[in-house]
């Protein structure tokens, strides 16, 4: 296998900040023989708040960076990305980029008939949910619910506040009363609320966490297209836009490790050339 051939270079996946962890995680365990570089957008985390041409700019900045590296596939572990700016990015770039909605939309429908949906006010605004689980079923029922408080809650490392289990219990007290059987979490973050959410579910309420099968679709594409690594895999490089000590530290308790995260200044969409590593701890 020649040196300039692809299937050793890692895949790229990228979130807002500390929520793809959830989809590496589940990669990682998936594809043990895969390498990977992860990148946390902390400088503008979160997105669920900002406008669908604010995402566009940051996924093509940080695709643009990316394959740079480079990358053989990318992966969205990210639900507003994924809901807004996804077709615009594959058009643009010549490598698989894997959104995760779709997936998580196929596996919800085998779940259930009545789904909640759980998301980032930009991910329920798209409507990229309903859209998905209807095109699949067209008689699933789907409610959604926004939760902008979810993301802030989980980067600033407040899963332990009282207050916390109040503001789950609040989100999913309109879903419960429609009656769902099945719960989406529409945002990687949202795993990591996973024993406050359970807290609050009946036991009949099924969840599903999209990292599982976003990692399913990304298996099946390595294969279709042949890019599946056959040397050893190399240690997951982590980046950040933002503070690499404060993701580090955030990170410890889902990763199970201090990682070593470098800070990357972005290239702007004008100058694709300058890519420049600026800290490292």
């Amino acid at each position: 296998m020649g040196a300039s051939s692809p299937q050793p270079l890692p895949i790229g996946v990228f979130d807002s900040g500390v929520g793809g962890l959830t989809v590496l995680k589940e990669l990682q365990k998936q594809l043990p023989q895969e390498s990977f570089l992860y990148f946390g957008d902390t400088a503008n985390v979160p997105y669920g708040t900002r406008s669908r041409t604010e995402i566009l700019g940051f996924v093509r900045q940080i695709l643009r960076w990316m394959t740079s590296q480079p990358i053989k596939m990318a992966i969205m572990a990210c639900n507003t990305s994924s809901a807004l700016a996804l077709d615009e990015v594959r058009a643009e770039f010549d490598i698989p980029i894997l959104g995760i909605i779709l997936p998580g939309a196929r596996a919800a429908v085998k779940q259930g008939k009545r789904i909640g949906v759980i998301a980032t006010p930009a991910t329920v605004a798209s409507k990229s949910y309903p859209h998905a689980i209807q095109e699949v079923n067209t008689t699933a029922q789907v409610f959604q619910e926004a939760c902008p408080e979810f993301v802030p809650l989980i980067e600033h490392n407040r899963l332990r506040d009282p207050q916390t289990l109040h503001i789950v219990y609040q989100h999913l007290k309109p879903l419960l009363h429609q009656g769902i059987d099945t719960l989406v979490y529409g945002c990687t973050h949202y795993p990591h609320l996973s024993d406050l959410i359970q807290k609050v579910l009946p036991a009949y309420v099924k969840t599903v966490d999209p990292a599982v099968h976003i990692t399913a679709a990304a298996k099946q594409e390595l294969e279709l297209l042949q890019l599946q690594n056959v040397r050893t895999a190399q240690s997951t490089r982590f980046f950040v836009s933002g503070c690499p000590e404060q993701f580090a530290e955030l990170s410890y308790q889902w990763l199970g490790f201090l990682p070593v995260v470098e800070k990357v200044i972005l290239p702007e969409l004008t100058a694709p050339q300058a890519v420049e590593v600026v800290e490292q701890i």
